[in-house]
């Protein structure tokens, strides 16, 4: 017996988090009834689970790298029409949904799924799944001001975790550094937040490295499957980055 939410997420439904939403507004049913409490427990073998009608089923799991291009939403549909990731999966019928997000403006790895636990366990807060990303920004920001953001820096919405940042490249001509910096946090458009905080802000941003996972070799807006191997060094990442915060 297991939550039902978990049988909804492991079904491909969509993420735990959302699969709670689903319950709770009434969209679900097991054998006949609607459910709206969490928590409880089903025997996905037994039990007939319906969301929104429609029994769910076993799907194959799919695990997808894509390399986003700039100008594209991270979402599976988008209501003004504009382009979405999913419309860079010409092979996949299953249905898949971004794990994270990557801003309209931003390009590179996007991670895609239709494994709901495993897209929880690589972005729940607890599992500080580190995030490599490579920031073009205006100026070149003295080393003083990369400590700041090495060390936490404010933002509106609280002193953001230590990050790693170092140099890559300076064009003085053009008056820009290519700074890499890996967070251990996902608030929305936290990179380009903190450059904006010491004054340097981003021209161009790409995420390069997810956990192990590195981009190298993925034209931009190709995608392909993640090897079983990959799949599996990034859960293991993301339980042992949470052991090692925890301090285990």
């Amino acid at each position: 017996m297991e939550r039902l939410q978990k049988v909804l997420a492991e079904a491909g439904i969509a993420s735990r988090r959302k699969c709670e939403e689903i319950i709770t507004a009434g969209r679900v049913q097991v054998n006949g009834e609607v459910v709206t409490t969490l928590g409880v427990k089903v025997n996905s073998a037994e039990d007939e689970i319906r969301v929104d009608g429609r029994a769910i089923g076993q799907q194959k799991k799919i695990y997808v790298i894509l390399n986003k291009p700039k100008g594209v939403i991270t979402s599976a549909t988008d209501p003004e029409g504009r382009k979405v990731v999913t419309d860079y999966l010409p092979g996949i019928r299953e249905r898949v949904y971004p794990v994270g997000r990557l801003d309209y403006d931003t390009e590179g790895l996007l991670l895609l799924t239709n494994d709901g636990e495993f897209a929880h366990l690589l972005t729940h807060p607890k599992h500080h799944v580190p995030k490599t990303y490579q920031a073009t920004v205006k100026g070149v920001p003295h080393g003083t001001l990369l400590e700041k953001l090495k060390t936490g820096i404010q933002l509106e919405d609280g002193m953001t975790a230590p990050a790693e940042v170092e140099y890559a490249d300076v064009n003085m001509e053009k008056n820009e550094s290519i700074i890499t910096i890996t967070i251990y946090e996902g608030r929305n458009r936290q990179v380009r937040r903190m450059f904006e905080a010491i004054s340097f802000p981003v021209i161009k941003l790409k995420r390069i490295k997810f956990g192990p996972i590195f981009l190298t070799g993925l034209p931009r807006a190709k995608y392909r499957h993640l090897t079983p191997k990959e799949v599996e060094e990034l859960r293991n990442e993301a339980l042992t980055t949470h052991n090692v915060q925890k301090g285990q």
